[in-house]
């Protein structure tokens, strides 16, 4: 079978899976309308609007997540390879980890970490 044609067969099965389990959602289902009056997901009153602004200590907070992740999708793979590299690795990562501590520390001199 040639690379075309088994991304094609690829391609029909993924579309055919998707289908199917969009029909059997259709036959399963209780009710085809929409529930308006209840809330969704924990059965709680909402108390605000749902596109309500966050307070701007929240942006800091993501900006520190997304760089300690970003840290560990770069480190899972580094494990992999480290043996085959060498010291050249271990280097290159301390200093990757180096910039990001450095974004940690400025974001704790600035106040980001207090919560008061």
């Amino acid at each position: 079978m040639s690379g075309s044609a088994a991304a094609l067969s690829l391609l029909g099965i993924a579309l055919l899976g998707a289908v199917g389990v969009h029909g059997a959602a259709r036959l399963l289902r209780v009710s085809g309308e929409a529930l308006t009056a209840a809330p969704f997901g924990s059965g709680l009153e909402p108390v605000e609007h749902a596109v309500s602004r966050f307070h701007v200590r929240w942006y800091t907070v993501t900006m520190l997540f997304l760089a300690f992740d970003m840290e560990m999708v770069f480190m899972y793979p580094w494990t992999r390879v480290i043996s085959a590299m060498g010291a050249g690795a271990v280097i290159e990562m301390f200093v990757f980890l180096a910039i990001l501590l450095t974004g940690v520390a400025y974001a704790w001199r600035e106040g980001a970490l207090r919560w008061t």
